[in-house]
């Protein structure tokens, strides 16, 4: 069986997802739509697939699925055009802005029988994966702190962020997604303080571009994130998880392993500078992942309700920081 595939948008990670089909030997990608029909018509030239519209897409019967990869504010309506046309859907985070509607739309993929994946890609980055799994092992015995350090090489447009959601539910809803994958027990209490350091004009618009979030469960268990839109050095991801027993740590990623040592020290490689190539084995990673539950029909491992729970998470962090209090989840 050949999971027939339709591109939702034709931007930057609308063609690394086509890369990703194109490879898969269990997926065609059959057709690509985007408000810029040009760009719709140059990947699908590019991938042997059609250029169409959504409409087409959602009434074409051979089309089994579809990955949307469009702006925040287009997914839950997108969603539901889908799975009303019994589409299953990938969708790039977060499923809304809004958390009623985010609900009311997953609710609605549910009810009409259609899987519905949500692109948490961070999960699916073999490093990070790989500390999962050494807890899974009991390497490290009972999970006890989770500290998560992801900062950008430089802000994003003002033209971007005015449409995302803010730091919290853009940048750090990665992290606190990443949080529940390691701590394996979910938060119920939250903390965060933010702060404009690095583009002024960002407060203008009522937005953050430092943070730092606490979360903590009901056994105990805690996990730091520190998020920040600068950083000189490259693009900064590291995760480190605490155990009873000991410690797994995934590092930065440099563009080479070369390390050299001479009388003024050690020194290597500067780290990735672009998420897109840092995160370019999760990207596929979560692809394949789709593809596979749907061949086997099972629920992927990232699903709209792991969006529901990282948009409320997101939500507590934005009232913690207006209220400065713990917020409970």
């Amino acid at each position: 069986m050949t999971i027939k595939l339709a591109l939702i948008g034709a931007g930057r990670i609308a063609k690394a997802h086509a890369k990703s089909v194109t490879a898969s030997p269990d997926a065609e990608l059959v057709a690509v739509t985007d408000a810029v029909p040009s760009a719709a018509q140059a990947l699908a030239l590019a991938t042997d697939a059609k250029a169409s519209d959504a409409d087409a897409i959602a009434s074409d019967k051979s089309v089994d699925a579809v990955l949307i990869c469009t702006p925040t504010d287009t997914h839950a309506d997108l969603i539901e055009k889908f799975a009303r046309a019994g589409k299953h859907v990938f969708c790039e985070k977060p499923v809304d802005l809004d958390l009623g509607r985010a609900e009311e739309v997953v609710s609605i993929a549910r009810k009409a029988g259609v899987k519905l994946m949500l692109g948490f890609n961070r999960r699916y980055d073999p490093n990070f994966a790989g500390v999962r799994a050494a807890i899974d092992a009991g390497r490290i015995g009972d999970v006890e702190m989770v500290t998560i350090t992801s900062r950008d090489p430089g802000a994003p447009d003002i033209s971007y962020v005015s449409r995302s959601g803010g730091i919290f539910r853009d940048m750090t809803i990665h992290d606190l997604d990443m949080a529940r994958f390691m701590l394996g027990e979910e938060p119920i209490v939250v903390s965060a303080h933010a702060s404009v350091l690095v583009k002024p004009e960002l407060k203008e618009i009522g937005d953050s571009d430092s943070a730092t979030v606490i979360l903590e469960t009901k056994s105990g268990k805690q996990a730091v994130i520190t998020n920040s839109r600068r950083a000189t050095y490259g693009y900064d991801q590291r995760v480190e998880v605490h155990g009873s027993l000991g410690v797994a740590r995934a590092e930065n990623h440099h563009e080479n392993t070369v390390v050299v040592g001479n009388a003024e020290g050690y020194s290597s490689a500067p780290l990735q500078n672009f998420f897109m190539t840092r995160y370019t084995a999760s990207y596929a990673g979560e692809i394949a992942e789709f593809i596979a539950a749907l061949k086997e029909d099972r629920e992927p491992a990232t699903t709209g309700a792991d969006g529901v729970i990282a948009l409320k998470l997101a939500n507590a962090c934005v009232e913690s920081v207006k209220t400065g209090r713990r917020v409970a989840v």
